[in-house]
């Protein structure tokens, strides 16, 4: 049904079916970064499972944990490998071509950038190369595919892109400048690209991870204090786990969130809410 109060250039309304169709992702393809595993694979997974074929940008292209996953769900709709070294920003810009070639149909519906790398140290003491690296792989790498994306999407006139950005997007933290200066650079980077996509039918948004069990920060949880600070600034009283991002990711990348764009959703077991108290 047609909206009448709606511009020429909006977002579709929220259709008018059952309530969990809404969340069917059956027919979409869903372009993944950082998808071999921690927040991306449980993302990845999620989306499959929701009906969506997963094409997986990764570095390491003889990985196949996630693919398999995938590929082992009811009904699995398949799923895709292609490179992607979020390094060399060179490579970036074929990316979005190389998942267009393999994509059910030649098109991307969702767009999911979770690759990312941190690298903890003195602020005094970060090289010129690291930080080049870190905002290299967390920001401008995500911006060349959201770019690419966006081209391919306003033609359309649909997509969701989904980011994700980091606790660290909202405060600073601790020897973790790059990062913190990247993440918070990604969440600006969402509300700009909403602020201007929105018109074409395309939602952007980003989760913001609180502190989640990976593979990034597994030296650090080798610290006793480190890990019982973490604790004691998180009400749930735990470290998140991947499989915590599977809903939001697949409502972000729904119909479900239609009318939700240029939105930061924190996922931290009420850290942000409580504060520093």
């Amino acid at each position: 049904m047609s909206n009448p109060y709606a511009a020429a250039d909006a977002l579709q309304s929220t259709p008018n079916v059952p309530v969990l169709d809404l969340f069917s992702l059956k027919g979409k393809t869903a372009l993944v970064t950082g998808g071999s595993r921690g927040i991306g694979q449980a993302i990845a997974v999620a989306l499959a499972g929701a009906g969506a074929q997963v094409i997986l940008a990764q570095r390491d292209t003889s990985n196949k944990a996630t693919q398999e996953l995938i590929e082992a769900l009811p009904d699995s709709p398949g799923t895709k490998i292609i490179p992607c070294d979020l390094e060399d920003l060179d490579d970036v810009k074929q990316v979005f071509d190389r998942a267009l070639k393999v994509a059910s149909g030649g098109t991307i519906d969702i767009l999911v950038n979770c690759g990312g790398m941190l690298i903890r140290e003195d602020s005094v003491n970060v090289t010129h190369a690291d930080w080049s690296k870190v905002l290299d792989i967390n920001l401008n790498a995500l911006f060349l595919l959201s770019q690419a994306a966006g081209k391919h999407m306003i033609e359309r006139r649909e997509g969701k892109i989904v980011n994700i950005a980091s606790l660290n997007s909202l405060i600073g933290g601790f020897r973790v400048a790059s990062y913190s200066a990247a993440k918070g650079a990604v969440t600006q980077l969402t509300k700009a690209l909403s602020n201007e996509w929105a018109k074409y039918n395309i939602n952007v948004n980003a989760i913001a991870p609180g502190s989640v069990a990976t593979d990034i920060n597994t030296e650090a949880r080798k610290n006793e204090d480190f890990v019982k600070s973490r604790l004691a600034g998180t009400p749930g009283g735990r470290w998140g786990a991947p499989e915590d991002f599977a809903g939001v990711a697949v409502f972000l990348a729904s119909r479900a969130s239609q009318w939700i764009t240029g939105e930061v959703i924190t996922v931290d077991g009420g850290a942000m809410a409580k504060g520093a108290i």
